[in-house]
């Protein structure tokens, strides 16, 4: 810090210099500030995301339909088409799912990835996330491979375009 130690030839002369100390100060720890937080604000990966798109679903009938809701007690409500399923009888019914399609296609050696069904997902836009992951979750570890989301266009958008 800077002080002033010479004795003054005239005491009622006012003293003229400026103590910068404190100014440098602040401008160093602004100097260190900006120093480690402007790389963080730089930082980016270069990506390009989707173009969206509505395009209308195309549902086969070997499809699964879910709906993803909260109940009124808080806790999460999954129903196959309009049948309420717990977490057991959704893995069960997706299991079963597959492998009767399966079957129907001549088994595993005639199957391509667009023979196989779909899980199409309708979520509440108020339900918990955990409750939409849970569902994809299930429905992966039955061995669906494709599972998707049902969502509602923004209105006066026409699709495909």
């Amino acid at each position: 810090m800077a002080m002033s130690t010479g004795a003054p030839t005239d005491s009622d002369t006012p003293m003229s210099d400026i103590n910068t100390t404190p100014l440098v100060d602040v401008m160093l720890v602004l100097l260190i500030i900006f120093l480690i937080t402007v790389p963080v604000v730089v930082q980016n990966i270069k990506l390009k995301l989707p173009d969206v798109k509505y395009d209308p679903t195309t549902t086969k009938p070997e499809n699964v339909s879910l709906s993803v809701v909260e109940d009124t007690s808080g806790n999460c409500a999954v129903y196959w088409n309009l049948t309420r399923v717990t977490h057991e009888e959704l893995l069960k019914r997706a299991v079963d799912k597959l492998e009767s399609e399966v079957k129907r296609l001549g088994g595993a050696a005639n199957l391509t990835p667009d023979d196989l069904p779909e899980a199409h997902i309708r979520g509440d836009v108020n339900v918990p996330y955990k409750c939409i992951g849970g569902a994809i979750y299930t429905m992966q570890m039955a061995g669906f491979a494709k599972v998707g989301f049902i969502s509602q266009p923004p209105p006066n958008v026409v699709p495909g375009e």
